[in-house]
């Protein structure tokens, strides 16, 4: 009997799951580079983005939001995301400075799209809240509609970018 019952103790252990906990977000440093361009996130303004993936000692930087949900769409990755980082622009200092350690999960956060503002690399900005009432304030002012992450539209982000369109830089 004592056989019987180690030998189940070990096939349940053997098929217990692990379950990887999400990094915490990362500081933004002075020389993070932006993922796409490889440019330093610190000269542009706007919201940012970080993504974790499994097996990477570092995030992958955004210098812009909109370019972060376009890599989420993307069906080529690297690795299993474990982790998906947004500014909080209800707490941000100002948009050009959106704040280094600020950083709210993305799945629990407000996005208001299709606002007319441009983000860090000039194309119209996808904007992230912790609050949704200061989506709402923003919406007031900017326009767009307030969405959860996986209710953005590919053709947000995934479109082309129309840099003629008049986008303003919030103060």
């Amino acid at each position: 009997m004592k056989r019987l019952y180690l030998i189940a103790l070990i096939a349940l252990t053997a098929c217990k799951e692990e379950v990887a906990e999400a990094p915490d977000p990362v500081d933004l440093t002075p020389d993070a580079l932006s993922f796409f361009c490889q440019m330093n996130i610190a000269e542009h303004g706007g919201p940012k983005g970080q993504i974790h993936l499994e097996g990477y000692p570092t995030p992958l930087f955004f210098a812009q939001v909109r370019d972060m949900v376009a890599y989420l769409k993307s069906p080529e990755r690297d690795a299993a995301i474990t982790a998906v980082y947004v500014s909080d622009m209800s707490v941000a200092p100002s948009w050009r400075q959106p704040g280094i350690s600020n950083w709210i999960a993305a799945a629990d956060s407000t996005f208001v799209v299709g606002a007319n503002v441009a983000g860090g690399m000039g194309a119209r900005e996808v904007v992230p809240f912790g609050d949704a009432s200061a989506a709402q304030a923003f919406i007031d002012i900017y326009g767009g509609a307030a969405l959860t992450l996986s209710d953005i539209p590919d053709a947000e982000v995934l479109g082309p970018v129309d840099l003629n369109l008049a986008l303003e830089t919030p103060s």
